[in-house]
């Protein structure tokens, strides 16, 4: 069990790296429009919400219960709730104003600072939750 919150730190991070840098970029190479790119990357954002909220909810869960004492544990709840409260507010605040293309460089721009912030903060609770590295490990 103790390693758990680290594989799901790590399905969150993935999740992201895999959704933002890897899919959605190739979905505006591949596809014949623009707009049907952009109308599947807000179906992709969307579902990568629920991952993200659901792995956040476990890892609070789980780090809590683990690592209560520890200071690595209170940092690591900080980066998860940040995280957590970016995939939301990217959902309900930033996307409806992207699919209504209401100033849609400011809201795109603000969007994507918003997944960059939930990306490093996935991968600095995924670094934190990593055990330290022992000197006489292979």
């Amino acid at each position: 069990m103790p390693r758990l919150p680290v594989l799901v730190a790590a399905l969150w991070w993935v999740s992201l790296s895999t959704i933002g840098f890897l899919v959605v970029p190739m979905l505006f190479v591949y596809l014949p429009t623009p707009a049907m790119a952009g109308s599947m990357a807000a179906k992709l954002f969307s579902a990568q919400t629920w991952v993200s909220s659901g792995c956040g909810m476990l890892l609070l869960i789980l780090v809590n219960r683990s690592l209560a004492p520890v200071p690595t544990a209170r940092v690591a709840i900080i980066l998860v709730a940040v995280g957590v409260l970016m995939a939301l507010l990217a959902e309900f605040a930033v996307a409806p104003r992207i699919v209504a293309r209401d100033n849609l460089r400011v809201w795109h721009s603000v969007g994507s600072a918003m997944y960059l912030l939930q990306w490093l903060c996935a991968a600095a609770t995924f670094w934190k939750l990593m055990p330290p590295r022992q000197e006489n490990q292979v």
